[in-house]
């Protein structure tokens, strides 16, 4: 086991709502090629998608698995905060609890942040998604906020709970850290969500509009909670270009038709000095790692 810091980590509540979806009022999405569509997007609750699910070929464009939370205490500056604490301090592999409503008691599992809309993203069981109703409210433990790796300074940790990275199970390979992925990624089709300047919320996405790239790296079969790695990607203080850096994240929300989008990446990992090294396994997606499903 990797020794980190997780004894010294703060666990402390933070509270969302079942976020209602949202259409812009154009209502159309204009595709890569010109072609406008009409079709489901963010928030809600899908009923028929959640991590280990495929992230591309739905009739969708940034579709969110299972259900999207949000911190809606109002539309002030104070609402505002308390809806960035929401985000940042809450990890890939928090417990959250629904407190109200006829799924109260019901637990889940966060594994997204959704960036520009600033959605958390949490998985339940198909009985607890039956009862629950938008505007419910969902408890998250968050924990791991600061989680470090002792013994690898140059491997950057972010968004995820200690019990995620136990799961993972990252093995030390000499001054290296081999991590487990289902997919390469390389920098240069990472579009939407470059710029931030700090990689504690949101995501960026893979575009996905080249076949021949598609092709070569395998990319038609991503899924939902897959692990990638990002070559070439720096997420130490946002995320950048760097050669030589490698970066790790998990795929949070659907593909997409508009330009400079597709599937979304939550950072987990990153290390400027290209200290991670990534492998492939086909197991390597959070709906296997926690066993949140039975039939994946």
């Amino acid at each position: 086991m990797l020794s980190t810091n997780a004894d010294k980590l703060v666990k402390i509540s933070v509270v969302g709502e079942v976020a209602s979806p949202f259409v812009s009022r154009s209502v159309y999405n204009i595709s890569a090629t010109g072609t406008p569509s009409i079709l489901p997007g963010v928030g809600g609750i899908t009923y028929n998608l959640r991590v280990g699910d495929p992230a591309c070929g739905w009739e969708a464009d940034h579709v969110e698995p299972c259900v999207s939370a949000e911190n809606k205490e109002n539309d002030s500056r104070s609402g505002q905060r308390a809806n960035t604490a929401f985000n940042v301090l809450s990890c890939i592999g928090n417990e959250a609890v629904v407190t109200t409503g006829d799924a109260k008691g019901s637990k889940g599992v966060v594994t997204g942040k959704h960036g520009g809309i600033e959605h958390v993203l949490i998985d339940f069981q198909p009985e607890a998604l039956e009862k629950l109703m938008l505007g419910d409210k969902i408890l998250v433990k968050a924990f791991g906020l600061g989680l470090k790796l002792i013994d690898f300074a140059d491997v950057k940790v972010m968004n995820m709970d200690p019990r995620f990275l136990e799961a993972l199970d990252p093995k030390p390979n000499g001054e290296k850290l081999e991590v487990p992925v289902t997919h390469m990624i390389p920098a240069a089709i990472m579009g939407s969500g470059l710029g931030a300047n700090q990689p504690h919320s949101g995501d960026y996405d893979i575009q996905l509009f080249d076949e021949n790239v598609r092709e070569q790296y395998g990319l038609d079969d991503l899924r939902l909670g897959d692990l990638v790695a990002i070559i070439d990607a720096d997420h130490s203080f946002g995320r950048i270009y760097r050669q030589g850096a490698i970066s790790i994240g998990i795929v949070v929300h659907t593909n997409c038709v508009t330009a400079g989008h597709g599937p979304g990446v939550t950072s987990l990992m990153t290390s400027p000095s290209g200290k991670i090294v990534p492998k492939i396994d086909a197991k390597a997606n959070i709906a296997c790692l926690l066993k949140l499903r039975a039939d994946i």
